[in-house]
């Protein structure tokens, strides 16, 4: 299968959209979460979990990435039926007039043929929404080191690390933990992947609904992308992430935004507007973070001393 797509940015611009898969949680909506295994500058493996037909896949792939021809090949090393094998490629070529072509090719084949036209839908409804995004993306202006922020907390917490995980992992009982969250629901079908629903009420006392899919892979790390991102975003994702140490536990909460520039113009106003949202991002999404690994914090040192009084 074939999709292509024109797109108004350099070639230069679009090619690293897609030769940098940890954006992709954040610039194309079935990425859930990206893991490296390995990464070079010429060739990486990856574990990547996505939306497909409506539910969480996952599987490792290896790519080939040609900066100089613009070129990125992949294949899937470990696929999962129905999808026997899957390989392809991305192609972007400069048109001249600072635009650049967009084909991205797949080939694969199914373990049961009766599959085959419901994989054959879900490629050609991600491939799609893919390339609208990457043309959204690339087209909005501005360079994407000032669209596209990651930031990081980290804090070492009393307490032991099964408790401090678990109080992240329990997103069903924040209600009764975080001050700042009024009513989560909270699904998991699938051992290891959370379906959540969240309300959360700002210090104006305003309510935002946020929906989520999160990656859990105890007890050492909690991936989340948001299916219904802020106003200001068109992306947010994020992760927990939990190391043991002698004098405590280290957790460190980090954030990936990509920022929509028009709705930042009209929440902070033109005057600086994306160097104002990151800001003002870090000091919400971070100051939120920040407010959980307290109440976390807490939450295992009170374990810790009601285990040591027992």
């Amino acid at each position: 299968m074939t999709h292509t797509a024109v797109v108004a940015a350099p070639v230069a611009e679009v090619y690293r959209l897609v030769a940098d898969v940890t954006l992709w949680p954040v610039v194309f909506g079935p990425t859930v979460h990206v893991e490296h295994l390995h990464r070079t500058s010429r060739d990486e493996r990856f574990q990547l979990w996505a939306l497909v037909g409506g539910q969480v896949r996952t599987w490792v792939s290896r790519r080939e990435l040609d900066p100089d021809r613009h070129r990125i090949t992949f294949r899937q090393e470990r696929s999962h039926a129905p999808i026997a094998a899957m390989a392809g490629a991305w192609s972007l070529r400069p048109d001249g007039a600072g635009r650049t072509e967009v084909v991205l090719d797949h080939v694969f084949s199914v373990t049961d043929p009766a599959e085959l036209a419901a994989i054959s839908a879900a490629v050609d409804r991600n491939s799609t929404e893919e390339l609208a995004a990457l043309r959204r993306f690339a087209e909005l202006g501005p360079p994407l080191d000032e669209l596209v922020d990651t930031f990081s907390d980290t804090v070492v917490l009393p307490g032991r690390l099964a408790d401090l995980y678990d109080f992240i992992n329990r997103g069903d009982l924040w209600p009764q933990r975080l001050p700042h969250v009024a009513r989560v629901a909270l699904t998991e079908d699938e051992p290891g992947i959370q379906h959540l629903e969240m309300d959360t009420v700002t210090a104006d006392g305003a309510t935002h609904t946020t929906r989520s899919i999160r990656v859990c892979a105890a007890p050492a790390s909690i991936a989340y992308k948001q299916l219904v991102p802020p106003a200001m975003l068109l992306g947010h994702s994020g992760r927990w992430q939990f190391t043991e140490r002698p004098d405590g536990v280290e957790v460190t909460a980090t954030h990936t935004v990509a920022i929509d520039p028009a709705a930042a113009e009209g929440a902070l106003g033109a005057d600086d507007t994306l160097a104002r949202a990151r800001r003002y991002l870090r000091a919400a999404l971070g100051g939120n973070g920040r407010a959980t690994l307290d109440h976390a914090g807490r939450h295992a040192a009170a374990g810790t001393a009601a285990s040591a009084d027992s």
